[in-house]
């Protein structure tokens, strides 16, 4: 394709940029007013205790929505969700072909058949290493490691220069499923010229290298052994090496492999569907584990991060149906902590304690688990291999980007820019740099409806959450006298000995009685103005009593 003296190469990350998680990135060609897209990966991110009932995340399409038409292609690097648990969500706004490897596309199209999608996305599956066209765009897969099977890097070439989008990473010369880190294609790409790198930083302050998984299934194999009465480890499901590895460890010891997950099954399907978890021994049932001796049986469970619903989660409450733990038996947190789960994790492991099952996480058992991104000494050889023009970290909290793109400088890297989500980086012509800002938010999906950031619902639910709630009620007759009420209730809220919640509420509803008797004859007839003038009085009074604001609902009855 023949460049016009218009032509732009623009970078704009929606999502990913500035925290970990929910990686939404496009990649524009063309004249600022034509510009074509390619979007690479679609993810969402997790609720916390400041987003009460949501629970799924998503990146907000409102800049690009304008110029679906011009997006030619959706391309996803691998299959966690965090790079395309939000396609199902989103692709109807995007709509918009999408390009993945055979694992990642059997994941994506369970998602697609969950939401009634399946038959309106078209997926094009594109081998491993495979290269494909999209417009402007020239597009070749590199084959990287990481903790998922078939991660891999993008390059994006185009008439202004090549773009390496890593996607997530680290070097593994032992990677147990899947090739080891294509270094051979990454030199080539260095050698013909790298104008930019887009680049994972999730590790950029840990010295030395993220570890081999040879490494982690010798410690777990040794482990394993080593321990008496039934087992259960814990491990992210994606990790499909990693449940390869236990399920392994477990065999050569005699025990069966019963999964306890939702997601543990769909990810043995799609490791099955592409020929991973070959030459393993059937996995037993739940209802097999039980009959079988303790020492015979091992549960490869979800939950790692102290997920409400997920198996060990039921397992540590003892609601699980099938699975029991106590006393002599063992839980191996084979993970790391995601930042934000500390809580949840920390109850989930006290629960287990209580119960007697002793616990072996990677700080006291070194080994069990390594990242699957890379740190400061394979970020060196990668910016070796490729020797980019401009660095462009990506994959990271602010700190992160800044500390990557000071590190690419020490690298001799000749440009770096630190976007945040919603900057849009001119990469070509001319010196990259910041050219636009645009809208990048957030939608919370709630009850299964995606609804703003801002939504009422939720903002009234998270202050309620920290201020808790008042509800008030009053009957009138038909000649607006009081029969009834005020009452108040309280939710949220709190007294004392020297002064009860009771005494609070009473007083409370003398300050909405009076509020009404001040209201004239004309104002009594109105129910929303009498509900107005009863919730100021209340919501000010409540504010001299707990210094908070609740949440004040007031209804009005007539008889």
């Amino acid at each position: 394709m023949k460049k016009s003296k218009d032509d732009e190469l623009v970078f704009l990350p929606l999502g990913g940029s500035n925290e970990i998680g929910m990686n939404f990135n496009l990649y524009g060609f063309g004249p600022a007013h034509d510009r074509k897209w390619i979007v690479v990966d679609l993810g969402v991110t997790f609720g916390d205790q400041t987003t009460p009932g949501v629970e799924i995340i998503l990146p907000d399409p409102e800049y690009i929505e304008p110029y679906a038409k011009d997006i030619i292609g959706i391309v996803l690097t691998h299959a966690h969700e965090d790079h395309l648990g939000a396609v199902h969500w989103l692709w109807p706004r995007l709509k918009a072909p999408v390009y993945a490897t055979p694992f990642t596309a059997f994941l994506l199209r369970e998602k697609l058949r969950d939401a009634g999608l399946l038959d309106e996305v078209p997926i094009t599956e594109v081998p491993l290493g495979g290269s494909f066209k999209l417009g402007p765009f020239d597009l070749e897969l590199i084959t990287l490691t990481h903790s998922i099977p078939e991660p891999n890097g993008l390059a994006i070439k185009t008439p202004l220069g090549t773009i390496l989008h890593t996607g997530d990473w680290k070097i593994d010369p032992e990677p147990q499923l899947g090739a080891p880190t294509d270094d051979a294609a990454l030199r080539r790409l260095g050698d013909e010229g790298v104008l930019a790198m887009v680049c994972d930083s999730t590790n950029v302050f840990v010295e030395g290298t993220a570890g081999s998984e040879a490494d982690v299934r010798e410690a777990l194999g040794n482990l394993i052994k080593s321990l008496k009465g039934k087992i259960a480890v814990a491990c992210f499901a994606s990790n499909v090496a990693r449940m390869d590895t236990v399920i392994r460890a477990a065999q050569a010891c005699g025990r069966k492999v019963c999964l306890a997950g939702r997601s543990m099954h769909r990810m043995a399907a799609a490791a099955r569907s592409v020929g991973l978890l070959e030459g393993i021994e059937p996995f037993i049932n739940d209802d097999q584990a039980k009959h079988l001796p303790e020492d015979q049986v091992l549960f490869l469970c979800t939950g790692s991060q102290g997920e409400a619903r997920a198996a060990l989660s039921r397992i540590a409450d003892g609601s699980h149906p099938h699975v029991k733990l106590g006393s002599g038996d063992h839980v191996i947190f084979s993970s790391r902590v995601i930042p934000g789960n500390e809580i949840p994790i920390r109850n989930l492991q006290n629960k287990l304690a209580d119960r007697g099952v002793r616990l072996h996480t990677e700080r006291d058992t070194p080994g069990i688990h390594v990242s699957g991104h890379p740190c400061r000494e394979e970020l060196r050889q990668m910016y070796q291999w490729v020797r980019p023009e401009i660095a462009v970290p990506t994959h990271g909290e602010r700190r992160h980007l800044i500390e990557h793109a000071a590190f690419a400088k020490d690298l001799q890297v000749p440009q770096a820019v630190s976007p945040r989500n919603g900057d849009m980086v001119r990469l070509a012509p001319g010196k990259a740099e910041i050219i636009d800002e645009v809208p990048a938010g957030r939608l919370y999906v709630d009850g299964g409806v995606v609804t703003p950031e801002n939504g009422e619902a939720l903002r009234e639910r998270r202050h309620a959450a920290f201020n808790g709630m008042l509800a008030v009620s009053v009957v009138l007759d038909g000649r607006n006298k009081i029969v009834s009420g005020p009452q108040v209730r309280g939710i949220g809220l709190t007294g004392d000995e020297e002064y009860s919640l009771d005494d609070a509420l009473d007083d409370l509803a003398e300050e909405a009685e009076t509020a009404y008797k001040r209201l004239d004859g004309e104002a009594r007839e109105i129910d929303e103005t009498i509900e107005s003038a009863i919730s100021r009085a209340v919501k000010k009074a409540a504010f001299r009593i707990w210094e908070r604001k609740p949440v004040v609902e007031t209804t009005v009855l007539r008889i």
